[in-house]
């Protein structure tokens, strides 16, 4: 009976704030910056813009700071468990996600949880609460938070059967692992590549990458070559830094036509991730090698190159996934 009264109070609180919050234009850059430097792998840097935006109602710069507390922490601190609630009070089902993992529910750990706290299972009921009406109207993301909740495979397929590239891309990834019957068995491969194919075709990073690889598998040279260079368009520090590698030929790998300055510039613009994920190193290696076939003017004018990409294209991002680790 408590455990019932405080899910029912939790749902009717959820009900009663879950309304959208205007950002200031001030705060809005500062969420933007904040989202930047998260996707960057500079968790650290990112609080205190992420605050700002936190601190005016913004759940989602709200379940971001929680993120960014528990990563630069290693651990789920009072803090992080803060902005998580904060979250999810307004709906949002990726800090319920948070809220419902045992392992980081912090009170419960220390056994020393305030009255009215909402324990794990509470939280996982009001996710199940929120996403599944969403889902059964088609909202693909809903249904693949049901899938990360349950384990429920159905799920996963139910969401990328409605369109959501990122189910796609992992549900593929889901079956080249064995999940899942098929007969004849090699209708498993044709599949995996039909998803990926879609979760390509959706944009989602992760499937246009894999999706690549197939093509260069099959030998069509050209359509690779386009996938890669629309995903560093989209800002993806591992396609800018294959661009640029494949056009200095450092190796030339899908036959781009030889162009060191463009290839110079854009492994340079990895320079600036020092965060964390190896990009920053990666550079600091292979641009030595460039730079022996070039003369100083190329060089200059690769720099020249480099900030002109910079002021027409996204931001560097490592796109970590929004329930990573």
């Amino acid at each position: 009976m408590i455990k019932k009264l405080a899910f029912f109070l939790c749902t009717t609180l959820l009900t009663s704030v879950a309304t959208a919050t205007q950002l200031t234009p001030e705060q809005q850059i500062a969420k933007e910056r904040g989202m930047t430097l998260y996707n960057q792998y500079k968790a650290i840097s990112a609080e205190p813009y992420l605050k700002i935006a936190a601190e005016a109602g913004d759940r989602e710069s709200q379940y971001f700071l929680g993120e960014a507390l528990r990563l630069n922490n290693r651990y789920m601190t009072t803090e992080a468990q803060k902005w998580y609630i904060a979250a999810a009070e307004q709906g949002d089902y990726y800090a319920m996600f948070r809220l419902s993992d045992t392992d980081t529910d912090l009170c419960n750990a220390m056994k020393n949880c305030p009255p009215g706290s909402r324990s794990d299972e509470d939280w996982t009921r009001l996710l199940w609460e929120t996403a599944e009406p969403l889902a059964e109207k088609g909202d693909g993301e809903a249904m693949m938070i049901m899938y990360n909740s349950t384990g429920d495979l159905e799920w996963l397929e139910k969401s990328a059967a409605a369109g959501y590239a990122k189910a796609q891309w992992l549900l593929a990834n889901r079956y080249k692992e064995g999940h899942g019957f098929f007969f004849p068995p090699w209708k498993r491969s044709e599949q995996i590549e039909e998803l990926l194919r879609k979760s390509s075709e959706g944009n989602f990073v992760n499937g246009m990458g894999e999706y690549m690889g197939i093509l260069q598998e099959k030998g069509d040279l050209a359509a690779a070559r386009a996938l890669l260079i629309k995903i560093a368009e989209a800002g993806d520090e591992g396609a800018t830094g294959t661009y640029g590698a494949y056009l200095a030929h450092t190796p030339n790998t899908l036959d781009f036509p030889l162009d060191l300055v463009k290839g110079y510039g854009l492994i340079s613009l990895l320079l600036e991730l020092d965060g964390g994920g190896g990009a920053k190193e990666y550079a600091e290696d292979i641009l030595p090698e460039i730079a022996a076939k070039m003369t100083p003017e190329q060089i200059e004018q690769a720099k020249t190159f480099a900030q002109e990409w910079k002021a027409t294209h996204p931001p560097l991002s490592y796109f970590p996934e929004k329930l990573g680790f």
